[in-house]
């Protein structure tokens, strides 16, 4: 029989060490929690489907300080959508994202991170049962050594599109079933014209892109083929065939350092939690491959839920606060599947498809359209709450903004590093430190001037949370920053 007082062997236990489980680990270390890590896998495949990521994403990295540990990083002003191109900057702040990070390297950066913060990494794990109570959930597994057993606070499920927690747990995924399918293969010793964003055949579609001296990724999609069985891994003879079939090309002489495939299937399961078990990343939401925003919304969700579990099992969190991790992140995958589902149909749907083609081709040549679709694929729009009355910053994302204080300058970005809340005094206002006192344990306050123009529209005080979005502004008044300050992080100290 279980009680308050037994013993844990972590807060909480994250299965699968892709991008979303690392990025979950780092930010429950950072709240103050004990993580376990486990992934079947013994060794990192080493293999990288995806190779880039968001404007959105950089920020988030950005905001803990990781940016600068993937070197130098080239983004694009001009993206596509649908594979129709349009520049991205006609929105502030956008772009299409870093290109040319391959995710074996962003697995990399995130493995270190969170170790170097206390994780517990335990490779060659692999979830065979999980059972959760009113107090925590046990799970077993198995291991080079054995079956073994962990119990934890709350158990969160990242371990991609086939998810073994969600299965164990129960959870509901509706969606579609797969249309059509796509191979990938990273081709050695082919000599390929670049096709950066795909070229449409009247077979299909292929792309290629050079990736290192005489390696090129290179994906094929043909009209009419079935999906392919992802439950095995397709044999480069296969892409080969049909890249000859749609560009007349033989690749038959190269080989590929690497072969998968993938599918339009698209899904989202009805709950991101079920009691002490969550979900993030594509083990909640799977779809189509479009823009890095696959990588890019799991590490969204990561950076949403991390420092709202670490308070829950702390437990300093308000009523409510973990039921908003399904509340904000839900809505931001049923959109991400829309987008993704119509860049498919555009993209890689067959002369059917031609008028709408011709349609949106008019319909993108709009800025107001250009930035809508801007904002959809970098995630630069994403805004948590309700649009209508209030300030317009609040729910949407903080943004770089450097700032000058009495000590010298700093940034909204370097103020996020410690993953606490920060309340921006923009009026040098005695009295909301003072009532901001209480939770200097959780928030840090600083007293500061933007170093150019008003990014904050007018605000006196901005308070952001953990996660780099705004939860209250206020122009001049102060009387209801106590009550957000408890909305979001608890009662005060004593």
């Amino acid at each position: 029989m279980e009680t308050e007082q037994e013993t844990f062997d972590a807060d909480v236990v994250i299965v699968g060490a892709g991008p979303t489980g690392l990025m979950l680990a780092g930010e429950l270390r950072l709240g103050g929690a004990t993580v376990v890590v486990v992934e079947r896998l013994e060794e990192p495949t080493g293999q990288s489907r995806g190779l880039g990521f968001t404007a959105r994403a950089m920020e988030v990295f950005d905001q803990r300080g990781l940016l600068p540990r993937f070197g130098d990083l080239q983004t694009s002003p001009m993206g596509h959508f649908g594979g129709i191109q349009f520049d991205y900057t006609v929105l502030e702040g956008a772009h299409f994202g870093a290109r040319g990070i391959p995710q074996s390297r962003t697995e990399a950066v995130l493995e270190e991170w969170a170790r170097s913060l206390g994780t517990d990494l335990r490779r060659g794990w692999e979830l065979l049962e999980l059972d959760q109570d009113r107090h925590g959930v046990t799970v077993t597994a198995g291991t080079p050594e054995g079956v073994r057993t962990l119990r934890a606070r709350y158990l969160v499920g990242c371990d991609g599109g086939h998810s073994a927690v969600r299965k164990a747990a129960g959870f509901d995924f509706p969606g579609t079933d797969a249309t059509r399918g796509m191979y990938l293969a990273d081709v050695v010793g082919c000599a390929l014209k670049p096709r950066f964003l795909g070229e449409r055949l009247p077979g299909g579609m292929v792309m290629a892109a050079p990736l290192a001296e005489g390696v090129d990724r290179i994906i094929v999609c043909e009209h009419g083929a079935p999906p392919p069985d992802r439950s095995e891994t397709p044999a480069f003879e296969e892409v080969a065939d049909a890249w000859q079939r749609l560009t007349g090309e033989d690749i038959h002489g190269g080989d590929a350092d690497w072969v998968s495939a993938f599918t339009d299937a698209t899904r989202q399961v009805t709950e991101y939690r079920r009691g002490r078990v969550l979900l993030a990343g594509d083990a909640a939401h799977i779809h189509l491959p479009a823009g890095g925003q696959g990588l890019s919304t799991g590490v969204q969700d990561a950076v949403n839920l991390g420092w709202k579990l670490a308070a829950e099992v702390r437990g300093r969190a308000p009523a409510g606060l973990l039921d908003t991790y399904h509340g904000e992140r839900h809505p931001v995958g049923e959109r991400l599947l829309v987008n993704t589902r119509a860049q498919g149909m555009l993209f890689l749907g067959g002369p059917e498809m031609d008028p709408l083609r011709a349609l949106f081709g008019e319909l993108i040549a709009h800025d107001s359209v250009k930035r809508h679709l801007a904002g959809a694929v970098s995630h630069l729009d994403i805004h948590y709450g309700d649009e209508d009355g209030g300030h317009p910053l609040v729910g949407r994302r903080i943004g770089h903004h450097v700032l000058h204080t009495a000590s010298g300058s700093t940034s909204t970005t370097e103020l996020l590093h410690p993953a606490l809340g920060v309340l921006l005094d923009l009026a040098d206002d005695g009295d909301l430190r003072d009532a901001a006192a209480g939770w200097k344990d959780r928030v840090t306050t600083v007293t500061a001037a933007p170093a150019a123009g008003d990014p904050f529209a007018g605000a006196a005080a901005v308070l952001v949370r953990p996660d780099g979005h705004v939860a209250w502004v206020s122009p001049d008044a102060k009387s209801t920053l106590p009550n957000m300050l408890r909305r979001w992080f608890g009662e005060r100290l004593a």
